[in-house]
């Protein structure tokens, strides 16, 4: 491949007809795309410890008693405390479709770096803030946490797009977005003993900052956009990846087909079932706290450590479930089509169930309520087999702007559904509130997967190559062209061959 960086701007595309399965693998048996894979993972993980960090915290910011009384304790409401929850997704929902425009123009791999910077910069102002501005100036840096992460999925998915061979993809996808999970362990986990520490609830937020500001500077100064701007990887293993995904470079500026996307009926399939998938999973992110330490009775310790438990089980299970999908589709035995309706199927409907059994579970059998919360929460994990890595299926060249575009209208349940939820549950240590909200997740979370298995494709779309269908209608003018001069000189050999005839 030709490269031209040093004078003109090229772009690295992924054209249908050009993707085949590689002969061979690469010699290595670690390469470039584990350590960008590696990189990704831990940035998403710091994103979503960014993201989580006050669903323990709050509760230790509020009740100085759960956790270390020696430092400040605010009077904050429920209500109070699910604004300051949902406020991050109204900046989240605004930059979706922005980032994954500025990602194709600007970079993936900058964009990335410069959100988790900023999210960690914002997040170490929190404690001062709330000590002297109040819980509105929470909000605010929430909000500002929320814009620089809207921008997280449209670059990962238009990073995954140029570095995941097709025959790894379902393996290096869930890897990376597995990562968000192992940070909700983390952080659940460590806010829970920061905040009982003698440190306080402060050092949760100083801890995950500084970690995330880490991770963007790594990220910067060692992600790649993509093999061909990668010095020093293998020849064989960039090979490798750009012949699986069919790249090629190009200096045509590539346009992104939005009314194309936009009436593309299995675009909206994705979005119905990634809308309902954010719903349960922010639902179960934001309340399992609370549902765990009103019903419970549970402490600020063990809330954190019980909270994390199925995000953990998540985790571990990720390895064999994406492993296994991407063998199956390998050796043949199924489709990609298959095996992703197959995985959605188990990462919503399973849940379903689960919440309809924890909604009849009682104040006496906790045992049985965290059974079935690591049930749910660790058989949704399956859907990054399936719908998330769907966008890349429908189109490797437009990714981001597709995850974009599903991901702004999912979040928008990101935002209501605690908000729902503290409408719902007016009673935190009500059972019969409880089942009415995991009984409408359970119902979302049905309809949600339906519509994905029958109106959902993994087939590429058309309008995944507008360069290729401009080649071939200059190339078919061309030919057209090449003839219709064959034909007229043909015929000028004629007329000269007659008149050499008559004379």
């Amino acid at each position: 491949m030709m490269h031209s960086h040093a004078t003109k701007r090229v772009s690295i595309i992924s054209i249908s007809g050009r993707m085949q399965i590689p002969a061979s693998k690469p010699r290595a048996r670690y390469g470039c795309r584990h350590t960008q894979s590696l990189l990704m993972a831990l940035g998403f993980l710091c994103c979503y410890a960014i993201r989580v960090t006050t669903s323990v915290t709050l509760e230790a910011m509020t009740n100085a008693k759960s956790a270390n009384p020696d430092f400040p304790e605010f009077p904050w409401k429920d209500a109070t405390k699910d604004i300051i929850q949902s406020s991050f997704f109204w900046g989240y929902v605004c930059t979706q479709i922005i980032g994954s425009i500025v990602a194709q123009k600007w970079g993936a791999h900058k964009l990335f770096s410069l959100a988790q910077f900023a999210c960690g910069l914002v997040t170490l102002l929190i404690p001062v803030l709330a000590e002297y501005c109040g819980w509105e100036a929470i909000c605010a840096t929430r909000v500002i946490a929320g814009l620089f992460q809207g921008t997280v999925l449209p670059c990962l998915h238009t990073l995954l797009s140029k570095w995941a061979p097709m025959d790894e993809r379902g393996r290096i996808s869930t890897f990376v977005y597995a990562g968000g999970w192992i940070g909700n362990v983390l952080c659940l986990w460590s806010t829970g003993q920061l905040s009982a520490s003698r440190l306080g609830w402060p050092s949760c937020y100083y801890v995950w900052g500084c970690i995330a500001i880490v991770s963007s500077i790594l990220f910067f100064f060692i992600g790649k956009e993509s093999p061909a701007e990668h010095l020093s990887i293998p020849q064989d293993e960039k090979e490798y990846i750009e012949n699986s995904l069919g790249m090629i470079e190009t200096e045509e500026k590539l346009s992104t087909p939005w009314i194309k996307i936009l009436t593309s009926i299995p675009m909206w399939a994705l979005l119905v079932t990634q809308s309902a998938h954010t719903w349960g999973f922010w639902m179960l992110l934001t309340k399992i706290p609370s549902y765990i330490g009103s019903v419970f009775d549970t402490d600020i310790q063990n809330n954190g450590l019980w909270s994390a438990l199925p995000y953990l089980t998540a985790w571990i299970c990720s390895f064999p479930i994406s492993y296994i999908s991407d063998v199956l589709i390998k050796r043949n035995i199924l489709t990609v089509q298959a095996s992703r309706k197959i995985c959605n199927t188990i990462g919503e409907w399973i849940p379903a169930i689960a919440l309809i059994g924890l909604g009849y579970v009682t104040k006496e059998e906790p045992g049985i309520a965290r059974a079935l919360l690591i049930f749910a929460v660790a058989s949704n994990v399956a859907i990054y087999c399936g719908h998330n890595v769907n966008h890349m299926d429908l189109s490797p060249n437009f990714a981001g702007p597709l995850m974009g575009i599903t991901n702004t209208v999912a979040n928008i349940c990101s935002i209501l559904a605690p908000l729902i939820a503290s409408i719902i549950v007016k009673h935190p240590n009500s059972v019969e509130e409880w089942r009415n909200m995991f009984f409408l997740t359970s119902i979302i979370y049905f309809l949600g997967n339906l519509t994905f298995i029958v109106f959902g494709t993994s087939k590429i779309q058309e309008w995944n190559d507008p360069i290729k269908e401009k080649k071939d209608i200059s190339m078919s003018s061309a030919t057209e062209s090449s003839m219709e001069k064959g034909y007229a000189q043909r015929e000028k050999d004629t007329e000269k061959m007659d008149l050499g005839k008559e004379s």
